[in-house]
């Protein structure tokens, strides 16, 4: 079906505001990025309620501590990754805490990389389909979209000023963890909007869908890289 003018110049503008707000959390200061997190959090808990009100008559006190777990337990590790939270807790140094956007922007980067590269290579030659539960994702398409993320996030990572002097591997298994549990978490928000009966999680991005649909793949890559980065690495 052909792409209505409107809808693409909609699509583009949001895409376009949308990239500004992230990149300025990202990078322009600490408590931008962690207002950010907050924000990308709540909105992620809110949709996720309003589905299961959707799917169940009556949602229970374990749902809304599932959608915490869910929705804001991953964007508190990335602010952890992003300004060492721990280590200012235990040094009582709220006010002398270092922000780095290295590993959030590697995590960040790695989702964005990975499900373009994958409609790219699943557009192209993607002839099997990866589950009953997202029609459109190919098998093809998202082995392609996995192993461009690891290649581009490792070689980028890798040649950076600064990168901790962590070895390349590392980056490469953090693209790949990246890559693969984000098309898990594709996965598991599309499920839960199918038994929803909804096309988007929400309206809060005109052309694109509600915060879940943005964050849904974030949101569960987190909390398995941020395992790997603090248990491995020892960041």
């Amino acid at each position: 079906m052909p792409i209505k003018l409107s809808t693409l110049r909609t699509r583009s503008l949001t895409a376009l505001v949308f990239l500004v707000v992230m990149l300025a959390g990202l990078w322009l200061y600490k408590w931008g990025f962690v207002l950010l997190c907050m924000v990308i959090g709540i909105g992620c808990f809110w949709e996720f309620i309003r589905l299961q009100k959707k799917i169940r008559t009556k949602v229970t006190p374990i749902l809304y501590i599932a959608g915490l777990l869910y929705c804001i337990l991953p964007m508190i590790l990335l602010v952890d990754l992003g300004v060492n939270f721990r280590k200012s807790l235990t040094l009582h140094a709220w006010q002398d805490f270092v922000y780095s956007a290295l590993f959030p922007c590697a995590i960040i980067f790695g989702i964005w990389i990975n499900d373009t590269m994958a409609y790219l290579v699943g557009s192209a030659i993607g002839k099997t389909r990866l589950s009953s539960i997202s029609p459109n994702k190919t098998v093809e398409g998202t082995l392609g979209g996995a192993l461009l993320c690891v290649i581009i996030i490792t070689l980028a990572a890798s040649n950076l000023p600064i990168s901790y002097n962590i070895a390349w591997y590392h980056w490469a298994i953090i693209a790949a963890l990246t890559a693969i549990f984000g098309t898990l978490g594709d996965l598991l928000e599309s499920k839960l909007k199918r038994q929803a009966g909804v096309k988007d999680s929400g309206k809060f991005m005109p052309g694109h869908g509600g915060f879940l649909d943005r964050f849904d793949s974030l949101l569960v890559s987190i909390p398995i890289v941020w395992l790997y980065i603090s248990f491995v690495l020892g960041f």
